[in-house]
């Protein structure tokens, strides 16, 4: 049997370490923070309230295989996730949907009406029937100017410190469009949050005779030599100390405040224009609807340019982030006895379940590995 290094105590590390461990191998698994669970870390503050403290997280799947796998660990509650976007003087509805579009123009329009106003008057496909190239043109394509004016241009020049055109068209490809009164912001038939926060959840996930964790312990990667292979959860940039130039991503600020009762009435509020310098607060008791508290918690969160020294939150993966993802990609690649994985390790921006269901396909395809006597690949999964 093997003895595997991991970098990282987050989802995929904890769901990898305990797959291996389960099929016998011994796993040492490092993390920098003095807490498992990575961003999806929660507490409870000195009021009592859950606090998701790197931001919220809503766990949201279709892949019953991750949903049964999650459940094993913790007793996870039905919620059913709403946005507000507050934006030139109103209130509206997120994602955009019937109540939206009727808010905006004014209108009474049933669901085919809003349709046809959308396809036949609004939406501004590219010329020539291509693809849209970007964010801004898969907007104008998906809604029209309007309502991506509204509700998209603002925000996500804030949320990503860019240009909508620098931006790929597939960030706004996640979202829905919706004709009906529908506001619940996921598609997918699962949708919870663990009656107790996601932090009890990795722990018990980690909780294996064959897996020991150190805290507050950068990886070795000076000792890698004494691990027979070696799964990688951090920068991928990282890995290689950053020798071709460093990837880009937005890292975010909280400014945490506390009220009486309820400040906002919803999870989350967007702020669309431009002259608000937060992008949104989250109000932290209502991803908790079956506990009551006379007190309230709120983040207001502030994006901005990662430095060094932050925590990475979202890949950019900009056009000059794609030239050196490739050479790093290609460095990875080259590598033996590791395996680069998760949001950090394939510079990819993942969801809970994604994370989930990739780190049971790479713990599978070790395993098989070792099984054959060969090395795990570098990625299990496609980075690209």
């Amino acid at each position: 049997m093997a003895t595997i290094g991991i970098a990282g105590a987050g989802f995929s590390g904890a769901v990898i370490g305990r797959e291996l461990a389960e099929a016998g191998h011994t796993v040492e698994i490092h993390d920098t923070r003095d807490h498992v669970g990575g961003n999806c870390f929660t507490e409870r503050n000195h009021q009592g309230l859950m606090v998701h403290r790197y931001g919220p997280h809503i766990f949201h799947t279709g892949d019953e295989r991750v949903w049964e796998y999650i459940n094993r660990f913790g007793d996870l509650r039905p919620y059913d996730h709403k946005v507000k976007t507050t934006v030139d003087g109103g209130v509206y509805s997120l994602p955009v949907n019937l109540h939206t579009i009727n808010q905006v123009f004014g209108a009474t329009l049933s669901p085919a009406d809003a349709e046809r106003l959308v396809r036949d008057e609004l939406a501004e496909p590219p010329d020539r029937g291509r693809e849209p190239a970007n964010f801004e043109e898969q907007a104008l394509a998906m809604v029209g100017r309007r309502i991506y004016e509204l509700f998209f241009e603002g925000y996500t020049r804030k949320q990503w410190g860019c240009d909508p055109t620098q931006l790929p068209a597939s960030i706004l490809k996640r979202l829905p469009l919706r004709f009906n009164y529908d506001d619940s912001y996921f598609n997918h038939p699962h949708q919870a949050i663990p009656a107790e926060g996601y932090t009890p959840i990795v722990e018990a996930i980690l909780e294996h005779p064959g897996v020991a964790v150190s805290l507050g312990s950068p990886f070795p990667l000076e000792e890698a030599g004494r691990f027979d292979h070696v799964v990688w959860s951090g920068p991928l940039d990282g890995y290689f100390d950053h020798r071709l130039g460093r990837l880009g991503y937005r890292t975010l600020d909280f400014e945490e405040f506390e009220r009486q009762g309820d400040f906002q009435g919803t999870p989350v509020m967007n702020y669309g224009d431009l002259d608000v310098a937060y992008t949104r607060i989250t109000e932290h008791k209502h991803f908790a609807p079956w506990e009551s508290h006379e007190t309230t918690v709120c983040f207001r969160e502030f994006s901005r340019a990662h430095e060094p020294g932050d925590i990475e939150y979202y890949p950019v993966r900009l056009v000059d982030d794609k030239a050196l993802l490739e050479q790093y990609l290609a460095l990875a690649e080259a590598e033996s006895g590791v395996t680069f994985v998760g949001r950090l390790g394939t510079y990819r921006y993942l969801d809970m379940d994604v994370t989930i269901g990739e780190a049971l396909h790479t713990a599978d395809a070790m395993i098989a590995a070792f099984e054959r006597g060969d090395a795990p690949a570098s990625f299990c999964v496609d980075p690209r």
